[in-house]
């Protein structure tokens, strides 16, 4: 087959790295080494033989106007998280076949968020902030920080990264309660997990990880409200997106209940606005929506598109292909 690779140049080599690249060089006639979406857009005729995509982040939009210049294309292997970036109802009607790396994406996500809940679990982001004020160590105390045992987590949404941090907390002797109104008894029973209501993950959990999509149902799901009932020193974590937090709401709540902490890998806007509390709260704890791949981990995501390319020339089981009725519950 003829292929390409499209995405973005700063992220190229870290996606495909050489060992990877060279691997599907071996399997496909790559007639140019690596292009931007932007190089394709001045000269179009250059995806006329083109079979196979190997693409990732800055992926190119698979429109009328694109894929009417690639007549021979068949798949995109997209080496990234959502498609919803790419695919368009030009590609399903074409029935171009897509792949992403949405699973190998999701494994640097759930190993943050499992960082975070074990930290908070023990108070830590409390004590940092504690040391800091007094430029002292806290009195020592068997209660505070009780860490793990026994300990109840919550998680919002048994998406694919919720349910992987569930089974990432079972070794922890942790309770795991969860909010997902798509998810059975039975299913939430066999990762060990009580379902309950929203408001009771918050009342209950001594720290709620969010996993939820963001859909137009999700968006500023999570309300001040849900904070104010947030136990004495529990903590609030979000590898998710912003914008499923009343962001507004959430800062009022957190500038009056300086006992909980917020831990927020993603806002909304991203980054915040200037001069927003978020950056002086001293109970916020901002990172820069580094829960996702990053250097060297990028390169799984690459391996597992060309595993999955592997699996498609033999016509082994796929794992990795999206299908048009997945986009409306995609993270």
């Amino acid at each position: 087959m003829k292929g390409l690779f499209i995405m973005d140049e700063a992220p190229f080599d870290w996606v495909y790295p050489s060992t990877i690249r060279q691997q599907i060089e071996d399997l496909v006639g790559m007639d140019l080494p690596f292009l931007t979406k932007d190089q394709v857009k001045e000269n179009k005729s250059i995806l006329k033989d083109a079979e196979v995509i190997f693409s990732g982040w800055g992926g190119p939009e698979l429109d009328e106007a694109f894929l009417a210049a690639a007549p021979r294309l068949k798949a995109v292997f997209y080496a990234a998280g959502t498609v919803k970036n790419i695919a368009t109802p030009a590609s399903w009607r074409r029935n171009i076949r897509i792949f992403n790396a949405a699973e190998a994406n999701a494994i640097p996500v759930t190993e943050f968020a499992l960082s975070q809940i074990l930290f908070s679990l023990k108070s830590g982001w409390s004590y940092v902030r504690s040391i800091q004020r007094d430029h002292a160590y806290p009195g020592k105390s068997i209660s505070a920080g009780a860490g793990a045992y026994g300990s109840t987590v919550g998680i919002i949404s048994l998406s694919k990264i919720g349910r992987r941090v569930c089974e990432l907390l079972e070794p922890f002797d942790v309770k795991v309660i969860a909010y997902d109104p798509y998810v059975s008894e039975e299913a939430a029973g066999s990762l060990g997990v009580e379902l309950c209501s929203l408001e009771e993950v918050f009342q209950r959990a001594d720290v709620v990880s969010l996993h939820t999509p963001l859909l137009d149902e999700t968006r500023g799901m999570i309300t001040g409200q849900h904070f104010s009932l947030l136990k004495p020193n529990a903590s609030f974590i979000n590898t998710a997106r912003g914008a499923i937090v009343r962001e507004d709401e959430m800062i009022e709540v957190l500038m009056h209940r300086e006992d909980i902490t917020a831990v927020l890998d993603v806002t909304y806007p991203e980054p915040p606005v200037p001069g927003s509390p978020l950056f002086t709260l001293p109970n916020v704890v901002l990172t820069p929506h580094i829960a996702g791949s990053k250097g060297s981990e990028c390169a799984r995501m690459g391996q597992s598109m060309l595993d999955e390319y592997q699996r498609y020339l033999k016509n082994e089981p796929l794992n990795c292909e999206v299908l048009e009725k997945d986009m409306g519950i995609m993270a």
